[in-house]
């Protein structure tokens, strides 16, 4: 495969994954109503973008660090909003 193709694909990828989380992102912030939202799946979630990010640095792959950075970062949101939420519940 072409090497630019390859590096295409690799952003494409990692765009559409990543925007994917954007809208729940942002329905999150607005409403402050994360009430249906698993704080587990989201957890798994963050460690596992956390994990890729460690295995992108390790391949020197700067879309795999780049995206799934915003992937945790937006996600890490939604999780702290999980959390408070719940704590203001108890």
């Amino acid at each position: 495969m072409n090497p630019i193709i390859g590096e295409f694909l690799g952003y494409a990828c990692g765009f559409c994954t990543t925007i994917a989380f954007l809208p729940q992102t942002i329905k999150s912030i607005r409403s402050r109503n994360v009430s249906g939202l698993s704080w587990l799946t989201y957890t798994i979630y963050c460690v596992g973008c956390a994990l890729w990010m460690l295995y992108g640095v390790y391949l020197n792959s700067f879309q795999m660090v780049l995206f799934n950075g915003i992937t945790l970062l937006l996600n890490g949101i939604i999780l702290h909003l999980i959390i408070v939420n719940n704590g203001n519940k108890q």
